[in-house]
């Protein structure tokens, strides 16, 4: 199995601590800034679990900006034989 070196970024980690410490955020958004924030190293990778939300999250109009931006930084990071 193939593994993804690539990290997330220090503007999604931004903008991942800020959902993460919102109230009004969402549990989708929570748990893929959560993901987000765990493939700040090197080692990690998306699960299945988290990709299967993530591309349900880019595509439905009903999610926020910051939101889509966690799906697609998690699925950047995702193993690409899955």
């Amino acid at each position: 199995m193939s593994t993804n070196s690539k990290v997330t970024s220090k503007r999604v980690s931004t903008i991942a601590a800020k959902i993460l410490n919102s109230n009004s955020s969402s549990q989708t958004a929570k748990k893929l800034a959560g993901s987000a924030l765990s493939q700040v190293q090197k080692g990690s990778q998306t699960g299945s679990q988290i990709e299967d939300l993530a591309s349900k999250v880019l595509s439905s109009p009903k999610y926020s900006h910051e939101t889509k931006i966690m799906a697609g930084s998690v699925l950047s990071q995702a193993n690409k034989e899955r």
